[in-house]
């Protein structure tokens, strides 16, 4: 881009979540102008949809040093380093606050539904690197809008696409047709409404990962109160060392607890595990459930549905752009390594060829060698972080420095 004419546009960045606005935070420090786009009405909008569930990040880990910096004019109270916040928490006493900090840097309302260069689709090579970019907006009142940036963020998150029931990435059959007993959230059972749809039911629990332990180790507690609740936990895999994570020997010692609740909740009754089963299709019968696995078992009809399978980016707005993408999670190629769960299962960076390891202390190995590529090099274009899509599973530091990484390439790209 011409140097004269970039320095009057704003960095475009998607999605006010704690990785939005700490990106801004750090455009700040570096006397660059932010623009945040926020598709909800408030900072923090995905994660206060799950404003019940506990971090297992201290607040010491879950707050930017450059936001500090920002807020501390303010009068902004930091929160106990040690004590452990909810989402809701995080929403209110952080997040928000940022957001009031950065003032009209922080737009609400406003949906990015595409990206692109200026005058350029994304075949199209000639003096694409002098074009600024376009991003196309809808907002909440249906204006469409068009902006002119010097580069973008993209941390709009996964929270709105979670994963599906079917083992193969695609929706199981008949899942979608069962949407009024499935759910694909951490239930929130102080909520009387879906207090309801589990107290004295069978609750089937998809997933393996911190949500469903979350899950498993609430409806426990139910179980405890209310006679006639039971969870059926469905895993893809077996049950081994590393399933309930690192336990007492975890680097973060919340998370060691968690993994080791819903170990409780197993070994008590209230759970019954079920391995190996990859759901292929979901039936109906009457007011239930019959879930069915690709091997052909079918399980024991149920009254609602969990899913916990993950969540992925939603890239439909990106389309005219060129990604530096790993292929496999579609992460930012530089953050693959580290979240990779076919090589490790503790959210941290592992040697591709190391076995899958559990959680527990060890020193951060060397990220996997790069691979040759036949094919020309293509431009980063957008810098993809994904917003938190439910509790982190460790502290924000390393997408931070990624973070810092995007901010000071593009600002040395774009004077």
């Amino acid at each position: 881009m011409n140097a004269s004419n970039s320095g009057r546009l704003p960095v475009v960045v998607i999605g006010a979540g704690p990785i939005g606005l700490a990106a801004a935070a750090h455009l700040v420090e570096r006397g660059i102008e932010p623009l945040v786009l926020e598709a909800g009405p408030s900072a923090g909008t995905a994660v206060r949809d799950w404003a019940h569930v506990r971090l297992f990040s201290p607040w010491a880990e879950v707050i930017d040093p450059a936001a500090e910096k920002l807020l501390a004019p303010t009068g902004w109270v930091r929160p106990d380093g040690s004590a452990y916040p909810t989402g809701g928490d995080w929403a209110e006493q952080y997040l928000q606050p940022l957001a009031a900090a950065l003032g009209d840097k922080v737009r609400y309302g406003v949906r990015v539904t595409g990206v692109a260069r200026a005058g350029r689709d994304r075949i199209v090579d000639a003096d694409r690197d002098e074009q600024p970019f376009t991003i196309h907006t809808l907002g909440a009142d249906g204006h469409e809008e068009r902006i002119t940036a010097r580069a973008v963020i993209d941390a709009s998150g996964t929270w709105s696409t979670p994963g599906p029931m079917g083992a193969d990435g695609l929706p199981a059959l008949g899942e979608k047709t069962a949407t009024d007993h499935v759910s694909y959230r951490v239930p929130d059972l102080k909520d009387p409404a879906v207090r309801a749809r589990h107290a004295g039911k069978r609750t089937a629990v998809i997933g393996s990962g911190a949500s469903a332990f979350t899950a498993l180790a609430s409806l426990a507690d139910l179980a405890e109160e209310e006679q006639g609740t039971h969870t059926t936990w469905i895993l893809r895999r077996g049950i081994g060392a590393n399933t309930f994570g690192g336990g007492e020997a975890d680097e973060l010692p919340a998370r060691g607890a968690l993994g080791l609740r819903a170990k409780a909740a197993v070994e008590d009754g209230h759970a019954s595990a079920v391995t190996g089963f990859r759901t292929a299709t979901v039936d109906r019968d009457g007011d239930q459930l019959v879930l069915a696995a690709e091997d052909g078992r079918r399980l024991d009809p149920v009254d609602e549905v969990i899913v916990l399978t993950g969540f992925r980016p939603d890239l439909s707005f990106l389309s005219e752009v060129r990604l530096g993408l790993d292929e496999r999670l579609q992460a930012p190629t530089a953050l693959a390594p580290l979240i990779d769960p076919n090589v490790h299962s503790c959210g941290r960076a592992a040697d591709a060829a190391a076995p899958r390891r559990p959680c527990g202390p060890a020193p951060d190995p060397q990220p996997p060698p790069a691979v040759a590529d036949p094919r020309p090099p293509i431009e980063q274009e957008v810098h993809h972080v994904p917003r938190s899509a439910g509790p982190p599973r460790r502290g924000p530091r390393r997408v931070h420095r990624l973070l810092q990484q995007a901010v000071r390439h593009r600002a040395r790209q774009t004077p």
